[in-house]
């Protein structure tokens, strides 16, 4: 009886583990697909920002993307009702992005379609629950969770510093969006900023996924993170 509880407990956390590795590696992967895969591959110009792709031959990659980054969350369920809820939200909102177009050719705020403000609405929501798991689903520090990774205290600070760049991505976005007067606005648009930030965001929400999942490298990654204390650690002790 132990045994098979055992084995089943084994094979949920592998279940757990592939799908934050899949949201992370997907969260990794999509920006450099659609960027400079598009661009050497197919030719298309880096656009104003990832929704824009949709009206690309890129589209299907971007879709696509969303739409299995909000099926993992769908499947993922977390220690108590406020994760399910944040995973649901997630869900929604990459629904949302998937399937709800962003006008072409436009500002995310003034859009011509309902279906482009869904989608502007469900960015935001999407971008802001990646960084409320990042900053406190993740960290199981002070939470009693049952989830033993070594160097808790490295990836602790790889979930807040993500989170954090998130949320820093948001509020250059948002500064973009209502607050730069328009003429800074058409040179920002000229280097392509929000796309930029926005890969900045994907990839800093994919860091904190693939530490989660415990994937081989960022596994280096954390590892190499506590090098210093364990070498401080040690001078102590001698």
């Amino acid at each position: 009886m132990l045994d098979q509880l055992s084995h089943s407990t084994h094979t949920l956390v592998v279940s757990y583990l592939g799908i934050r590795r899949a949201i992370g590696v997907i969260g990794l992967l999509l920006p450099v697909m659609l960027g400079p895969v598009g661009l050497l591959a197919f030719g298309i110009p880096i656009q104003d920002n990832m929704s824009s792709y949709y009206h690309t031959p890129m589209r299907d990659v971007f879709v696509g993307s969303m739409c299995a980054i909000g099926i993992f969350l769908f499947c993922y369920r977390g220690y108590d009702w406020i994760e399910n809820w944040t995973a649901n939200f997630g869900f929604l909102s990459a629904l949302g992005v998937a399937l709800c177009p962003l006008d072409p050719g436009s500002n995310p705020l003034q859009q011509r379609s309902v279906l482009g403000y869904l989608h502007t609405a469900s960015g935001g929501v999407f971008f802001l629950t990646l960084a409320f798991y990042s900053l406190y689903h993740f960290p199981d520090a002070d939470k009693g969770r049952p989830e033993v990774a070594p160097h808790e205290a490295q990836r602790n600070f790889i979930y807040r510093a993500s989170g954090v760049v998130i949320l820093l991505g948001m509020v250059a976005m948002g500064a973009y969006l209502f607050l730069i007067p328009e003429p800074w606005q058409r040179r920002l648009n000229d280097v392509n900023f929000l796309f930029w930030m926005e890969w900045v965001a994907v990839w800093a929400f994919a860091a904190a996924w693939l530490t989660k999942g415990r994937a081989i490298f960022a596994d280096i990654a954390v590892d190499l993170l506590a090098l210093p204390v364990q070498i401080l650690h040690k001078k102590k002790r001698d």
